[in-house]
């Protein structure tokens, strides 16, 4: 009976050694199984915005004479936007002027007083030695000299308060000459011409945006690591680029669990960008780690296990794999593969334990 069981198995083996010998030699397409860091990221949505944008306000309460640029309009520093009408600003400029003129014409008559007052005196005291000095005289004439002095300080003061005053005419008259305090561009008109304007009324709103910075709500468990200056891959619109991490704002949203991150993006040269726009970040969630990885199309998931081909001296074999986390358009292999391993990529549906393959030129790995 023994001797039957093993001839039954020797011509099986035989009838399978046949089969395999009798299946053609497959054409596959390789992907080497390898070792690579593996740095997982989560997508975070933010949006660029300016760093510097606001209301340009008057600074002086005026009618609007000229509204010098309008929505879209480019501006640069110093760019004159609107004009006030200044007729009366003028008028107190003139009048603030006729009155440094007055007090200096005080101070003069001032001047010239305490020196007749002062001559006065030296007379008298020439005459301390003759009978006819005065000590009554003398004291008198000592005292207007101390009055003149007084009223000299008075109109020196009073020159300095209408040059104060006069200074603070031309800068109300400078003021409605409305200016862009830094270039951007205008997105809004508040007012027209003929309008009357207050102090701190709007005129345009201007948004500089040649400094736009990103701006994500992180969620807070994934700040840790986020120094300032490290780089974060970014997507925007069709562009990839980097973000640098400018700070993290230390305050978290009690509603949503996340802090606030800005970022300084590396924009392409040429290419204009607006504020508000959407853009993805992509926050590591954890600490790098080196994994062993697999390509997606070298796994197969057949009767509920998943199972990889690989090509072992020119043959195919199948091996039961236990994988982990996605790493791309790859999978990290946490059991049954090796680093070096050949996968099977293309033509692995077809393949049979045993069967002779042959690399694609093109495919090789």
């Amino acid at each position: 009976m023994s001797e039957m069981r093993i001839l039954l198995a020797t011509v099986l083996l035989a009838f399978v050694s046949l089969e395999v010998a009798a299946q053609p030699v497959q054409l596959v397409g390789v992907d080497r199984v390898r070792a690579e860091p593996l740095s997982q990221t989560i997508p975070v949505i933010g949006r660029m915005v300016p760093r510097r944008a606001g209301d340009v306000a008057a600074r002086v309460s005026a009618p609007v004479e000229q509204m010098l640029v309008d929505v879209g309009d480019r501006v640069e520093a110093g760019d004159l936007l609107a004009v006030l009408v200044a007729d009366r600003l003028q008028a107190e400029r003139d009048l603030r002027a006729a009155e440094v003129s007055q007090a200096q014409a005080a101070m003069g008559t001032a001047n010239a007083e305490i020196g007749l007052r002062r001559q006065e005196l030296q007379r008298l005291e020439g005459l301390r030695a003759s009978a006819a000095f005065s000590r009554g005289q003398f004291d008198d004439k000592r005292q207007e000299v101390l009055m003149a002095e007084g009223e000299m300080a008075e109109a020196d003061a009073a020159v300095a308060s209408a040059r104060a005053e006069l200074r603070l005419a031309e800068i109300d008259l400078n003021r409605a000459e409305v200016r862009a305090p830094y270039a951007g561009v205008v997105t809004r008109r508040h007012t027209e011409a003929g309008a009357y304007v207050n102090v701190g009324n709007p005129i345009v709103t201007l948004v500089d945006d040649q400094t736009l910075e990103v701006e994500a709500d992180v969620p807070a468990n994934r700040t840790s690591g986020l120094n300032p200056g490290l780089a974060l891959r970014a997507s925007l619109d069709t562009y990839q680029i980097e973000a640098r991490v400018r700070a993290v704002v230390p305050q978290e949203n009690v509603r949503t669990r996340t802090q606030t991150v800005r970022l300084t993006p590396l924009l392409p040269d040429g290419l204009a960008f607006a504020a508000n726009q959407s853009v993805t970040i992509y926050v590591p969630a954890g600490q790098p780690r080196t994994v062993i990885s697999v390509h997606k199309d070298a796994v197969i998931n057949r009767q509920g296990e998943t199972l990889v081909v690989l090509v072992v001296d020119g043959a195919a074999t199948i091996r039961t794999v236990r994988l982990g986390e996605a790493v791309g358009g790859r999978f990290e292999v946490v059991d049954g593969l090796a680093a070096g391993d050949v996968a099977v990529v293309r033509g692995n549906e077809r393949l049979r334990p045993g069967q002779s393959v042959r690399f694609l030129e093109a495919e090789q790995g």
